[in-house]
C-alpha cells in the first residue's frame, strides 16, 4: 500500500486539496456578496463590505437592523470612540458608505492607505491644515455624502478625564444644514486597545436618538448636545441595536 503511494505520488491529493480550498474560497465569496447591503462602487470593496457585516454581526453580535440614516443627502454620524473596532461597527450598522475623517498619520498607516482611499476617507492633518479637511468634508455633505467621526479627537474611555469634543462637528453642521446622528457605542471588549478589541468577542449595543438640527443652534449648543448623547448623559428618546 505504502509502495503504491509512493508510485501515485502526492499530485491527486494536492488537487483534490486545491480544488476543497477552491471551493471554499467561492462559498466565501458568495456569503460576503450575500452578507454586502451598500453599493462602494467597486465589486471587491462591496465584498469587503460584506466581510465586515458578518464579523460584526457574528462574532461582535451587533444586531443586523441598520441606522435610520435618510436615504439621500448629507447627514453625520458622530460617536465616542472607544476601541479600534468602532470604525467597523458604524460600517455594519449603516445603510451608506460613510466617508470617515481620520487623522493623516492613520490615513499613511502601511498596509492600509489603498483601502481608506478606496472608501474615500478624508485625512485630517492637525498640526498644519485641519481646515483643508472640514473644507472637503462640507464638500461632500453638500453632495449628499454621508460623514462619518469621531469627536473626542480619538480613543477615549469613560474613565478617563474629560476631553472637549473637536468643534469641527459642529462647524460642518452648522455650515451645512446636515443633521448629526450621534450614537453611543457600548460592550466592546478590549476598550482602550486596537488589535484587542478585534480578537476579544463582544457583546455590541449601539444607543442612537433622533438626528440633532444644529442649524438653529449655536456651535456651543451643538456641541454641548452631542456630547451628552455620545457620553450617556442624556438620551433623546434613545434606540439601541443590541446583538443577541
Amino acid at each position: 500500500m505504502l509502495r503504491m503511494l509512493a508510485e501515485i505520488g502526492l499530485w491527486p491529493f494536492l488537487i483534490v486539496a486545491a480544488a476543497a480550498g477552491w471551493w471554499g474560497w467561492r462559498q466565501g465569496l458568495r456569503a460576503c456578496e450575500a452578507a454586502n447591503e451598500v453599493d462602494w462602487g467597486v465589486r471587491w470593496l462591496n465584498r469587503l463590505d460584506g466581510l465586515n457585516r458578518l464579523y460584526c454581526r457574528r462574532f461582535h453580535r451587533l444586531d443586523s437592523a441598520l441606522l435610520p440614516l435618510p436615504v439621500q443627502g448629507g447627514a453625520l454620524v458622530v460617536a465616542n470612540h472607544v476601541s479600534g473596532l468602532d470604525p467597523l461597527l458604524l460600517v455594519a450598522a449603516s445603510p451608506r458608505p460613510l466617508r470617515f475623517l481620520i487623522a493623516r498619520d492613520q490615513y499613511r498607516r502601511f498596509g492600509f492607505r489603498w483601502l481608506f482611499r478606496a472608501m474615500k476617507c478624508i485625512p485630517v492633518d492637525r498640526d498644519r491644515r485641519p481646515e483643508k479637511a472640514l473644507r472637503e468634508a462640507l464638500l461632500a455633505l453638500h453632495a449628499g455624502e454621508i460623514v462619518a467621526l469621531f469627536p473626542q479627537g480619538g480613543i477615549h474611555l469613560d474613565t478617563d478625564p474629560p476631553r472637549p469634543l473637536k468643534k469641527g462637528v459642529a462647524w460642518l453642521a452648522v455650515r451645512s444644514s446636515a443633521p448629526i446622528y450621534a450614537l453611543r457605542i457600548e460592550g466592546v471588549e478590549g476598550q482602550g486597545q486596537i488589535l484587542g478589541a478585534l480578537l476579544l468577542r463582544s457583546q455590541i449595543s449601539l444607543h442612537y436618538s433622533p438626528p440633532i438640527a444644529c442649524a438653529s443652534l449655536s456651535r456651543e449648543e451643538c456641541l454641548s448636545e452631542v456630547a451628552q448623547i455620545i457620553e450617556g448623559r442624556k438620551w433623546r428618546s434613545p434606540q439601541v441595536l443590541q446583538g443577541v
